[in-house]
């Protein structure tokens, strides 16, 4: 049998791939910014940072985020078959595996990521609209996963909100947030 890969190995190389195709943490962190400032009147672009940054350590946002991206570079390569090479290379409208594997990485985060998720995929904020109008590059899974990381680490803030509002410690946030999750 195999020995399964590290996780941080595997954490590591999902941060990489988002670098490498020129998704910052900052940029996800604009998003989020703009998507709870009006919940959250003193709401600081470092807890934007740091939710994001958190919602990456999570094991099936990695997973995801290594898929997507492998998958688009392998279509800018054309190095799919076809017709995957056309619908992926096209972003044909009536794929949705690309927001399918997105979708499917918001649900630990609750009702408040799945709602931001889909605002997010039709109204593209920021790196999100940057990645989805590039000419020369595949983002079909990419913009799709920013958003799924930024919808995660709204929920995630809007939570810590309400517990910060309801004078939890942030132990009881942390074992609170520990215990919620998955992935």
């Amino acid at each position: 049998m195999k020995k399964p890969v590290a996780s941080d190995v595997v954490e590591k190389a999902a941060r990489e791939a988002l670098e490498e195709r020129g998704v910052k943490i900052k940029d996800i962190a604009e998003i989020v910014y703009e998507m709870q400032a009006k919940y959250a009147p003193n709401l600081m672009m470092d807890d934007c940072i740091e939710s994001a940054d958190a919602v990456l350590c999570k094991r099936e946002i990695q997973h995801a985020v290594l898929v997507g991206i492998e998958l688009d570079k392998l279509a800018e390569k054309n190095q799919l078959s076809e017709p995957l090479q056309t619908l992926v290379d096209t972003d044909e409208g009536l794929f949705g595996v690309d927001e399918t594997i997105a979708l499917g990485s918001v649900f630990g985060f609750g009702s408040i990521a799945v709602t931001t998720f889909g605002y997010l995929d039709k109204e593209k904020h920021g790196v999100i609209k940057e990645l989805d109008e590039k000419e020369n590059e595949v983002h079909t899974f990419l913009d799709d996963l920013v958003a799924s990381i930024a919808s995660n680490a709204s929920a995630r803030l809007a939570h810590r909100t309400r517990d910060r509002d309801e004078s939890r410690t942030n132990d009881k946030i942390k074992k609170r947030e520990d215990e919620e999750l998955i992935g």
